[in-house]
């Protein structure tokens, strides 16, 4: 059986830092829901860059949301954080201008959409909405491919039988 290890709290931190993208769970009209997402780590507070829309509105109706991030190598090397915690939306324009300009940085692919509002085939604009995760638990598990089981050897005995 594979080992499954905790993750220290420094070793979640860092695999946040790392990553920057992974997969929100929220509720939206009753029914849980699960998007890859961008987000952006300072310090303590996990910042989640999107577009208005299904998941801004369902955090706003619940904001109880759960980020999980991974990092996989394999089926026996991988390493995988859960961040459960409230998704606050920004409002004031200094922070959300401060945010973006973080976001823009660390992650430069994210500017067309964060630099442009465009119409969907719906005719809603996409607006940027930027959120906060500042009071949150976490959870982490890895594993380095080693088994915790010592290989059993069963002897294979032949009989022979006279007849």
């Amino acid at each position: 059986m594979l080992n499954i290890d905790e993750m220290s709290g420094k070793e979640m931190r860092e695999l946040l830092h790392k990553v920057g993208y992974g997969h929100l769970g929220f509720i939206y009209e009753g029914k849980p829901n699960t998007i890859p997402m961008h987000y952006y780590l300072e310090d303590s507070d996990i910042y989640l860059f999107t577009t208005e829309g299904m998941k801004t509105y369902g955090m706003d109706a619940n904001p109880e949301i759960c980020l999980q991030v991974e990092e996989v190598h394999g089926s026996l090397h991988w390493r995988s954080v859960m961040a459960k915690g409230r998704a606050e939306r920004l409002t004031d324009r200094s922070e959300i201008e401060r945010v973006t300009k973080l976001i823009k940085e660390q992650n430069p692919t994210l500017t067309p959409a964060i630099n442009r509002t465009w119409i969907d085939a719906w005719g809603r604009a996409d607006v940027v909405v930027i959120y906060r995760i500042s009071h949150y638990q976490m959870s982490g598990r890895m594993t380095n491919g080693v088994n915790s089981q010592q290989e059993i050897k069963i002897p294979h005995e032949i009989h022979t039988s006279s007849t």
